[in-house]
């Protein structure tokens, strides 16, 4: 049993230009190689994704961004709530637009969304989180996050955002 719960609903959602606004991250964690190494640039990066309760294919932690909240809030709460981890959230790795096909609403008819999306270096897996039951968890190399990722946008925030950041950075900011 989970002592936390999700948020539902939509009355606090931020809204900006018609377009819904969206906060997520690219939880990752560093897995030694084959040949031992100190150096995290040298370390194989594995991402989590959960699966989406909508088909198949696999995502990341994302959600609305409410009122009471800051866009990092948000990203880190989705992180627990979908995912059931907890970290040091980094920088944001982009914005991303994309139509959701299930979410729209009175003040976005045509499901336009954008999205935040934030590097989570993992420190801590929960055995218990609010969508457990709906959502299992995976843990992948880029590669096979890749192939298996349902949206183009999230493909997008992976190869371009996150991996061009931890290549830029991210190697330095965890060591």
């Amino acid at each position: 049993m989970c002592d936390l719960i999700a948020r539902t609903g939509r009355l606090q959602q931020r809204y900006e230009n018609g377009c819904r606004l969206v906060a997520g991250c690219i939880p990752f964690r560093y897995r030694n190689s084959e040949e031992v190494s100190d150096s995290n640039c040298e370390k194989v990066v594995e991402v989590l994704m959960i699966n989406s309760s909508s088909g198949p294919g696999l995502l990341f932690p994302k959600g609305g961004w409410e009122n009471d909240e800051t866009v990092r809030e948000a990203a880190a709460r989705e992180a627990v709530e979908e995912a059931g981890v907890r970290g040091i959230l980094l920088d944001l790795v982009g914005e991303y637009e994309f139509k959701s096909k299930t979410h729209q609403d009175e003040f976005c008819p045509e499901g336009l969304c954008k999205a935040a999306m934030y590097a989570l270096y993992v420190k801590e897996e929960l055995d218990s989180w609010p969508e457990q039951e709906a959502r299992s968890r995976t843990w992948l190399t880029i590669p096979e996050a890749v192939e298996n990722c349902r949206h183009a946008w999230m493909k997008r925030a992976l190869e371009e955002g996150f991996c061009k950041w931890h290549q830029d950075k991210g190697c330095q900011l965890i060591q």
